[in-house]
């Protein structure tokens, strides 16, 4: 399967990394990572030039990666500084090297030409520096479907309903048509629900004494980030959407990393308006999106099993489908065009 090379994905939370060898794959690449004394975080091909064993069953020393069968040593640019048993360094003896960036606790790594690595391009959001919003890292999900499906559900306010009933959503929200805007970069889709009663966390934190008006705008940001904007307001101030930061908001983040075209990994985290100093609420929404995130898994694996058992069999598009649909649709002429430039 074909993926989109050039752009940032994010390779694990901060914490994830240390002083040593850390395999992982991404896109299908087999990829060494490790936290050099000087803090940065460093990323190569995980497989010495030589033999092709990994370099992640080496050994770390002094920065370098010595190769656990021949010696071979490789700096943090790929480049082999040692062959033990010969001086001379044959130019084709080194591994790639990925641009990697860290911000905000997460590290990012682009997997496409290096040349075109931008930092100014990572994703971000002011909020994560706002004194009156709290940022919470969550975990990692790991899900057996391809990231595309992910990605679709990611942009699906119409399944909360159905999916999520006692976290995310109610029956009070079946029936609300969703909402598309497809004009610019990201795909966004959303709807209210309104002078119905409070869902979920908003129960419990919203201070709610009635019924409310609650929002769900999911943002999709190509090709692997999705921002869920949800939250909740007094119906009875009947507020506009552009000043929903008033009420009650969330900003759920999904950080998908395709492993291969039937893995992704989705770290998740988020960020409120709040209860912002009160890290048992932190912990308590955790545990909701852990139960909403484990509904969505179950439901993405059972897709992934029936399309590899009827990959000929076509499926029924619905209004609903609009974000998704425009998705696919995106992804697949990035990927037409780097092939395209790759063959130049």
């Amino acid at each position: 399967m074909n993926f989109v090379k050039n752009a940032w994905y994010v390779a694990g939370w901060t914490s994830e990394f240390d002083h040593c060898l850390k395999a992982l794959t991404i896109l299908d690449k087999n990829i060494v990572m490790y936290r050099s004394h000087l803090g940065e975080v460093v990323a190569l091909d995980d497989c010495c030039p030589h033999k092709l064993l990994p370099l992640s069953k080496g050994k770390l020393t002094e920065d370098q990666i010595v190769c656990g069968y021949h010696g071979m040593t490789f700096g943090k640019n790929g480049q082999c500084t040692r062959i033990p048993g010969q001086k001379n360094i044959p130019p084709n003896a080194k591994v790639h090297a990925y641009p990697t960036y860290e911000r905000h606790n997460i590290v990012w790594i682009w997997m496409g030409n290096s040349e075109q690595a931008n930092s100014t391009k990572i994703f971000d959001l002011p909020q994560f520096t706002d004194p009156n919003w709290a940022s919470h890292h969550g975990d990692a999900l790991h899900l057996k479907c391809n990231y595309l499906s992910v990605a679709e559900n990611l942009v699906d306010p119409a399944h909360v309903s159905w999916v999520h009933p006692t976290t995310l959503g109610s029956a009070a929200s079946e029936d609300i048509p969703v909402d598309f805007d497809i004009t610019g970069d990201n795909i966004i889709a959303w709807r209210w629900i309104r002078d119905a009663p409070p869902v979920g966390f908003f129960q419990q934190y919203g201070n709610f004494n009635g019924n409310v008006d609650r929002w769900h705008y999911y943002y999709l940001h190509l090709p692997c980030i999705a921002v869920i904007d949800f939250g909740s307001v007094d119906t009875a101030l009947a507020l506009p959407a552009d000043r929903r930061h008033e009420g009650c908001q969330i900003y759920a983040l999904h950080f998908m990393t395709p492993v291969s075209k039937d893995y992704t990994i989705d770290r998740w985290m988020h960020i409120r308006n709040t209860a912002i100093n009160d890290e048992a609420v932190s912990l308590k929404m955790d545990e909701m999106f852990k139960v909403a995130f484990d509904e969505d898994k179950a439901i993405l694996e059972e897709i992934q099993i029936q399309e590899q058992k009827e990959e000929s069999r076509p499926t029924l598009r619905l209004a609903i489908d609009k974000g998704s649909h425009i998705y696919r649709k995106r992804i697949n002429r990035l990927i037409e065009s780097e092939a395209h430039n790759a063959s130049k």
